[in-house]
């Protein structure tokens, strides 16, 4: 296992930005996540890890070693793609073999360790098959596997789940969670999921374009998230954010939104708030924190957002109530599916504990506040 750093990096196609000054770092053991939407330079990033793209400028080092102008197969690094990359011609057992016979790896000895690496994976009884007899999930372990044979110190995986279907996705991030918990080796990940990052990373690193907005533990990073952008990405249903304006009550900042709607903030957050009175800011609350009350109810301090509910929706386990907060815009309530609901087109009070309450800075979009 090694560190990679990435100190500074920029890398530019001509006139477009891809990757921004990056500075980065996956540690031993660490499971790196890099989280973004698509073009955020999540990929790019990845790809000057593995030698596969030259930055601009930067320093990047493995195992304390600057790599800039390394070739890619002296990194002792791994690569799993998106597509497999497997040959087509090749039973199983080869494509898991070939990188050990590229090392010139006497056959009986590499076909041991291919056979080897392929029982772990659950692929012991497909090792004659050809590619174009297995399933897609079958495909991945067999491009695991044969990256995995290889025992480098980094593992570099870009995307290697997104033409997986839905049951077989949630089968293999736990596959690949236990995976790297066994080899106990340095894994960096690519996904534009989030399911995926917030179950399986270490760590989360989020990117838009090219630019590096929060690093963290995934539940630090959903609990706290650094900006706007963070808040709206990390979440489904994502962070539920409308424009506010900070108003003092008693002596007690608090937060106007839309038409009739007063949000309480607790005293971390007010002292914060207290600089920007009458300042625009954004108000944020997680769709399961907003609780729906009667209109003729009342929550603490007098406390609610008054609005109308669109559309219910019942997901079985649970229930989305999508409201438009007049003045403000759309809002997301996350219910249980016993819970008693408004039907669409009724009024609805939405509650929420000053403590569940996130502002950013309506001009900057950071975060105001611990």
């Amino acid at each position: 296992m090694a560190t990679v750093a990435l100190a500074g990096v920029t890398k530019r196609f001509g006139d477009v930005v891809a990757v921004d000054d990056l500075t980065l770092e996956a540690g031993d053991d660490d499971f790196l996540v890099l989280l973004g939407p698509s073009g955020c330079g999540k990929s790019t990033a990845l790809r000057m890890v593995a030698g596969l793209e030259e930055p601009t400028s930067g320093r990047i080092t493995i195992g304390g070693r600057t790599v800039n102008g390394v070739e890619p197969k002296a990194r002792d690094v791994a690569m799993v793609f998106q597509s497999y990359a497997l040959y087509p011609h090749k039973t199983v057992l080869d494509n898991i073999a070939f990188p050990l016979k590229a090392r010139g790896v006497p056959k009986a000895e590499r076909n041991e360790q291919a056979a080897s690496v392929a029982a772990q994976l659950g692929l012991g009884e497909l090792l004659t098959r050809r590619p174009g007899q297995l399933s897609g999930g079958q495909r991945q372990r067999v491009a695991l596997a044969r990256a995995i044979v290889r025992r480098p110190q980094v593992f570099l995986m870009d995307e290697p789940l997104s033409n997986l279907d839905a049951k077989m996705r949630t089968q293999t991030r736990a596959e690949l969670v236990e995976l790297h918990e066994r080899l106990a080796t340095t894994f960096i990940y690519v996904t534009h999921d989030q399911v995926e990052a917030m179950t399986m990373g270490s760590r989360v690193a989020i990117l838009d374009q090219g630019a590096l907005q929060q690093v963290g533990p995934p539940q630090e990073v959903y609990d706290r998230p650094a900006n706007l952008f963070v808040a709206r990405f990390i979440g489904s249903p994502p962070m539920n954010t409308l424009p506010a304006t900070v108003e003092h009550l008693n002596g007690t900042a608090a937060l106007r939104v839309g038409a009739g709607g007063r949000v309480a903030l607790p005293e971390v957050l007010g002292n914060a708030a207290e600089r920007g009175h009458g300042a625009d800011v954004v108000v944020g609350v997680r769709p399961e924190h907003l609780r729906p009350v009667p209109p003729s109810a009342t929550v603490a301090n007098g406390d609610g957002i008054r609005a109308t509910v669109r559309v219910v929706e019942s997901l079985g386990h649970e229930r989305h109530l999508l409201c438009e907060v007049e003045g403000a815009g759309a809002v997301i309530a996350r219910v249980d599916a016993e819970a008693p609901v408004p039907h669409a087109g009724e009024p609805v009070l939405l509650g929420a504990e000053p403590r569940h309450v996130h502002i950013f800075d309506g001009a900057t979009g950071g975060r105001l506040g611990p």
